[in-house]
Parts: C-alpha cells; structure tokens; sequence
C-alpha cells in the first residue's frame, strides 16, 4: 500500500493538527495531575476526539504517585488491555477503574 504524497500545504495542515492535539493532550495530563481535573472528568471527554485517544496507561501514568509499573500493574488487574484508550473504555471497565483508582 503507497503512502498518498501530501502537497506542502497540506503536510503543514497535518503537522499543525498534530501539535495541537499534542498540546491539548499535554494539558489535560497537566490539569490532570494538578487536579483540576479527575480521573472521572477526564473519562467523561472520551468523545473528544483528542482526548478520546490518549491511552489509559498514560492516563494512570499521570496521576501523582503513579508511575509505568504501577499503571501496568491496575491495567493487568481490570483486565484492561494495554492499547486500550479513553474512546473504548466501557462502563463496567470506567467503574473498576474509578474505584481501584479511590483506594
């Protein structure tokens, strides 16, 4: 399968995308940890189509006093896939989530 050739300008229309959604991801991480936002709110903007695709890892990763072994470990867990992000976290999943996360 060819990769299609972009023309410059909308290589540039691409790439501008791309930081802004690095950008909007960065800070929600950032609001995340700081709290003003929850683990909850952040859940709840899964049809952010930004938001919506940043990992559950990373959402874990990000809290105070998590880190990558740990966020696998809760991952494990629930049963919750490693690739699995915000858009596709189901109910039952966003609750176990929730309460492992409260302890």
């Amino acid at each position: 399968m060819a990769i299609p050739e972009l023309s410059p300008e909308a290589r540039a229309e691409a790439l501008e995308k791309a930081k802004a959604a690095r950008i909007k991801r960065a800070q929600v991480r950032e609001e995340l940890k700081t709290g003003k936002l929850t683990v909850a709110q952040v859940l709840d903007m899964r049809d952010d189509p930004v938001v919506g695709r940043m990992k559950i890892s990373t959402l874990i990763e990000t809290l105070p006093g998590y880190g990558k072994a740990k966020a696998e470990r809760i991952m494990k867990e629930l049963q919750i896939a490693e690739s699995r992000r915000i858009r596709g976290i189901g109910e039952r999943q966003r609750e176990a989530l929730l309460q492992r996360l409260a302890k």
